[in-house]
């Protein structure tokens, strides 16, 4: 079945769309990224900035990279235009208003769209794919996000911000104490960190979220923005929250000796 036949507006309008196939690349390699991003909600706010004038149409159809050749369908937005620049460190983007039609919208999180993206251009117009886009799958539920165990975490900064506040996550995190790692990925240098008392794993990578160095004073020399771009986050060890904290300490300083972190090979003052 042809998405088309779905959704019979969006051949009858083609030519006023353009198709968003948002998958990750650049620093993040992670072409997961933009459905971590929108299933944590926060997809409109991540496509409205764009480093060219991607919207140039009346509508945007909009999918999420899932795996080779497959796409989630994310909603049909209506495009108002330019509305102003966004400053970044090394960049501008546009900053775009757009709002989340009802065309579809009982399919969105729901729809796999079967689509084999053979060419490097995210913003085709619509007219040019319209006809290769075939419904593969349409699930009960909205997708949802996953948690993949304490041994499997190893997020960048953006991917930790799109999932920490989603239900699964802050559950995963919030009663956990926990030795953990963060890697500068451009130097390789690393820190060796620790979350217990009333803050738990949760409390403490929040605060990373919200400046990028949570406190730390060799962390607080680094500009935000690199660290954004630089960053990952890992889990060396698990606690439950019944563990003493003295424990949590000694194993903190155990993993420092162990990664030399306390050299110039990390971030750790002491």
């Amino acid at each position: 079945m042809k998405l088309k036949d779905l959704l019979p507006f969006l051949a009858e309008n083609q030519k006023d769309f353009k198709a968003h196939f948002a998958i990750g690349g650049g620093d993040s390699k992670d072409a997961k990224l933009p459905l971590k991003i929108f299933l944590n909600g926060k997809f409109n706010d991540d496509q409205d900035l764009q480093t060219q004038k991607n919207f140039e149409r009346k509508y945007i159809l909009s999918f999420c990279y899932l795996k080779k050749d497959e796409w989630l369908f994310v909603g049909i937005y209506e495009s108002l235009g330019v509305v102003g620049m966004v400053k970044e460190t090394d960049r501008e983007l546009y900053k775009y208003n757009t709002r989340l039609t009802d065309i579809g919208a009982e399919f969105i999180g729901k729809l796999v769209v079967g689509f084999k993206k053979d060419f490097r251009q995210s913003y085709p117009n619509l007219e040019t794919c319209l006809d290769n886009l075939e419904v593969l799958e349409l699930k009960r539920e909205v997708l949802k996000v996953e948690f993949p165990g304490y041994d499997n975490v190893n997020l960048t900064w953006r991917e930790l911000e799109s999932l920490i506040e989603t239900p699964i996550w802050k559950t995963a995190l919030e009663n956990q104490k926990a030795v953990y790692l963060i890697v500068d990925t451009k130097t390789g240098k690393k820190y060796v960190g620790s979350a217990y008392g009333n803050d738990m794993l949760l409390g403490r990578w929040r605060n990373y979220i919200a400046n990028g160095h949570g406190g730390n004073k060799l962390l607080k020399s680094l500009d935000f923005e690199y660290i954004k771009e630089n960053f990952k986050y890992s889990i060396l060890e698990i606690f439950k929250s019944s563990v003493d904290d003295e424990t949590i300490i000694n194993r903190e300083s155990f993993w420092k000796e162990v990664l030399l972190t306390r050299t110039d090979f990390g971030y750790n003052g002491n």
